[in-house]
């Protein structure tokens, strides 16, 4: 039986599991005590979003979204971090945090949303590549 997952806004009690999928998901071992203070600002900051997934009652990915401001095309969002963790990929959590980022990219008027990853991060470009293919915009 699948489990439900709840997608979120970030809260400041998400920065020891934000410390851990950091670590775990995406190589970055930052303290937990500098995440609580990143995260308080970005939490401060409307035009950043991030969003928590939740399984099992447990947080299990999140997504981080900021503006994107160019001096060539309309605005958009630019995704500065996704991870999932990694005993819970290939569930559809990637999915549903990149269904909630784009339906706040649309909400705020974005006419995109744009993910760079390293060169490193193959089996994630693969996802991205799938999920680039529905060709959908916000705008």
């Amino acid at each position: 039986m699948e489990e439900e997952t709840v997608i979120r806004e970030a809260l400041p009690a998400d920065a020891p599991a934000l410390a851990r999928l950091n670590r775990t998901a995406m190589g970055y071992d930052y303290p937990e005590d500098q995440t609580a203070d990143r995260l308080a600002a970005i939490l401060q900051d409307s035009r950043c979003k991030i969003f928590m997934a939740e399984s099992a009652g447990q947080v299990a990915g999140y997504l981080h979204l900021e503006d994107y401001q160019l001096l060539y095309a309309d605005p958009m969002k630019n995704i500065m971090g996704i991870a999932v963790d990694p005993n819970r990929r290939r569930q559809g959590l990637g999915r549903a945090l990149l269904e909630a980022g784009e339906a706040w990219a649309r909400e705020q008027g974005a006419a995109g949303v744009r993910l760079v990853s390293g060169e490193s991060r193959q089996g994630a470009h693969a996802f991205y590549r799938l999920w680039a293919m529905r060709g959908t915009k916000c705008s």
